[in-house]
């Protein structure tokens, strides 16, 4: 069934090039990533063009990866019940390929989080545990520091940690034994994606220098 798996990313990729923040750039006679950080996610969004716009970027980016999800589960539910939560994860990563990697915009996109918050969304489809100790673990991080990168990381740190502690133990609805491994793969490589995207933030973290959530930029 490697078929389905590279269609699967596919379809993904193809999702996560609904840039929701370079859009609103656009309408505003701006290219998102010439300012702020450069990237075109929910935060930089949220610091250049304002709240509302940023919100809209969070719901659109995690939406495509919702639909993403959706879709393969209508396409391949009946023939492929046995894989479909990998399936799940390898649309999921797709997307997350498609927001970070645009090609139409040089490859330079997103950092993933609000998909990769989409992701863990449409896995609420076989198991709802995913997205109410995520959703937990990232609201709390932000409430404790007011960091969204450091939260954005804890978010999915304990997605690792979850998969592969619940997928031990038998725990994750829906997920073939045969599969746990990969899904084990998948889902280390959209942490580590995650962490190398926010290589910057971490230095600044480190230093004292990442700016909280509502903290003005020093003039």
């Amino acid at each position: 069934m490697i078929a389905q798996r590279i269609i699967c990313i596919v379809l993904g990729y193809f999702f996560g090039l609904i840039e929701m923040g370079y859009i609103l750039g656009k309408i505003n006679n701006i290219d998102i990533r010439d300012f702020g950080s450069g990237n075109s996610g929910t935060t930089n969004t949220m610091r250049v063009l304002g709240k509302k716009a940023g919100l809209i970027t969070f719901f659109v980016d995690s939406l495509k990866a919702v639909f993403c999800g959706l879709l393969v589960y209508a396409l391949f539910h009946k023939s492929c019940e046995n894989i479909m939560f990998v399936l799940l994860l390898y649309s999921g990563f797709g997307v997350i390929l498609g927001h970070n990697f645009p090609f139409y915009m040089k490859f330079k996109g997103g950092k993933g989080i609000a998909a990769s918050a989409g992701m863990i969304t449409s896995l609420a489809i076989y198991d709802w545990k995913f997205v109410v100790l995520g959703f937990f673990v990232f609201f709390i991080s932000l409430y404790i520091t007011k960091y969204v990168s450091f939260s954005s990381l804890m978010l999915m740190g304990s997605l690792l940690i979850e998969m592969i502690v619940w997928g031990q133990l038998g725990m994750v609805h829906n997920l073939n034994p045969e599969c746990r491994i990969e899904a084990y793969i998948i889902t280390g490589l959209m942490t580590a994606l995650a962490f190398v995207r926010h290589k910057d933030n971490i230095k600044r973290l480190a230093n004292g220098t990442e700016r909280k959530i509502g903290e003005k930029k020093e003039a």
